[in-house]
């Protein structure tokens, strides 16, 4: 038997998910800036209770590992980080950006083996975290900080029908837009459930990330800002 935590801090949104063997028992989204520090353990209260469990009775935490938002996988690491310490507990990471290739797929469309998926996460200007996954999750074009430009994804729009979401999408339409096989949508927010049918397989491979030596996939540095004077 398995009962997960699934913890989603990598965007805006902030969103906790409970599953028993791989079915959903309860989960809280919510996307405002600058809430995970505030509400990410509320909303593992939140889910606990919904579901009637106490947190005595997980088996294993589940964390998307990024990439993203710099600050959002610091707190969203370290909470599963702290539980899984206290609980004795194994630690699962999951890449946030095929969780939202998987989401996508299970909640969206019917799909061909012509279909592609590439998840876009916004980082700075029209620069985007992403990656290319086939219909069966699999991944052909690995992860990266891209640029974008008319010529971005040129080598795999010219041979198959793309998506195109996530929360960096909609800034790529006026480029990527043009092309008949693009199709920009900005419909997806990131959810904790998308996690977890992976998360599950994980578990039930035991294939288990190192509590004390884990970090993040930040996939570029952090640059702190300087306040204008």
């Amino acid at each position: 038997m398995s009962l997960i935590l699934h913890i989603e801090t990598s965007t805006a949104t902030c969103s906790v998910a409970l599953s028993e063997n791989g079915e959903l028992l309860a989960n809280v989204d919510k996307t405002e800036k600058n809430i995970h520090a505030s509400s990410l353990t509320l909303f593992v209260q939140d889910v606990l209770k919904e579901a009637d469990r106490d947190i005595k009775e997980l088996t294993a935490v589940a964390v998307s590992m990024g990439p993203g938002s710099y600050t959002g996988l610091r707190i969203g690491v370290s909470t599963a980080k702290g539980l899984c310490y206290a609980l004795d507990i194994p630690l699962i990471a999951v890449n946030t950006l095929e969780a939202m290739a998987n989401g996508f797929k299970n909640r969206c469309f019917s799909v061909n083996k012509h279909t592609l998926f590439c998840p876009m996460i916004d980082a700075r200007r029209m620069e985007v975290y992403s990656a290319v996954f086939d219909d069966e999750l699999k991944m052909v074009k690995g992860v990266e900080a891209v640029i974008v430009e008319e010529n971005s994804f040129k080598d795999v729009l010219d041979t198959h029908i793309v998506y195109f979401f996530g929360d960096g999408a909609a800034k790529c339409e006026e480029v990527l837009g043009t092309h008949l096989n693009a199709r920009v949508l900005d419909i997806y927010k990131n959810s904790a459930v998308d996690m977890m049918s992976i998360a599950h397989e994980k578990y039930e491979n035991k294939n288990f990330v190192d509590v004390a030596y884990f970090e993040p996939y930040y996939l570029k540095d952090y640059i702190a800002g300087v306040k204008k004077s």
